[in-house]
């Protein structure tokens, strides 16, 4: 008879060490694989229960560790880690490659005309937005008007942003058009995740001590969070967006391959780097009152803990 799963498993941290490249890609690559967006809402439930009972001591009988890790992976993969909610399917990490292979290939195939660049613009930012919303950090509820704002301010934004680029292209090569698209989505998420996550910038999110004690709420934490956020979403869409122009600019002078320009685009290899949900910064850049109210409380605590979102 097998022996009974440990409690002492720390399902908070990641399974593989990752101070490595190949660890943290061990981690991350399976909560963020496509097949996650195909799992039906049972299997959902059945990996939610699982990591909810394992957080209470419960373990279910005949569960193996290899079976824990893959339910943490479906958990991490589909609920939020601080509302605990189940996120939207596609603004899962899991449905990133699928979405920003499509939305880019179309964005980098229509970009001569102002209704295409506009059209497709809309597409991508009010896709952005849902990511945003619900890759957001803190458990600190959000109204309808209060979304409603947010995404149409970020959107527009976004949008009149592209819009602008795409006429200063005009007056350019062809081949520096052909990166309008890049350049509009860098700007654009300067806009969009700050106007998305403005709830955060006004009153904060939750810092944690590395037990996951909850300490208070800090504005200056979600600055840090939101802007780690933009470069890494900046540096995302660089492989995929950054070398298809000198591809396409090369080959739509062959006339056969015309046809499937958009094809080759959308069959660049979309590169998605390591990026936690965690991070961290030293309690000295705190808001003064808050660092006042974690001395008296925790002595000792030099080092927060947050969830910056993705």
């Amino acid at each position: 008879m097998a022996a009974e799963l440990s409690t002492s498993i720390n399902i908070r941290e990641p399974r593989w060490d990752q101070g490595t490249f190949v660890w943290p890609r061990q981690h991350f690559s399976p909560s963020q694989t496509l097949a996650n967006i195909l799992l039906s809402n049972e299997q959902l439930e059945t990996a939610h229960r699982i990591i909810q009972d394992y957080r209470q001591g419960v373990v279910a009988p005949g569960l193996t560790e290899d079976e824990l890790w893959r339910a943490k992976y479906i958990f991490d993969s589909a609920f939020h880690p601080d509302t605990g909610e189940k996120m939207l399917v596609i603004g899962r990490m899991s449905a990133q490659v699928p979405m920003n292979m499509t939305i880019t290939g179309c964005m980098m195939t229509f970009y001569r005309t102002t209704p295409a660049v506009l059209f497709w613009q809309w597409i991508n930012q009010s896709f952005n937005a849902i990511v945003n919303y619900t890759n957001r950090s803190g458990d600190a509820p959000i109204t309808v008007n209060q979304l409603g704002t947010a995404y149409v301010s970020a959107t527009t934004g976004a949008v009149v942003t592209a819009l602008g680029l795409n006429a200063l292209a005009k007056h350019v090569s062809p081949l520096l058009g052909r990166f309008v698209p890049f350049a509009a989505v860098a700007a654009a998420n300067c806009i969009n995740i700050p106007l998305m996550r403005q709830r955060e910038l006004k009153y904060g999110i939750p810092v944690m001590d590395e037990n996951d004690l909850r300490l208070g709420e800090s504005s200056k934490a979600a600055q840090q969070a939101i802007s780690q956020v933009v470069i890494s979403r900046i540096l995302m869409a660089s492989p995929g967006m950054a070398i298809p122009p000198f591809l396409m600019n090369s080959l739509e002078k062959k006339a056969f391959l015309k046809p499937f320009r958009c094809v080759v685009i959308t069959n660049v290899p979309v590169v998605s780097p390591c990026v936690p949900f965690c991070s961290s910064m030293a309690l000295t850049r705190l808001e003064p009152e808050l660092q006042e109210k974690i001395r008296a409380n925790h002595p000792g605590v030099e080092r927060v803990y947050f969830n910056k979102g993705l």
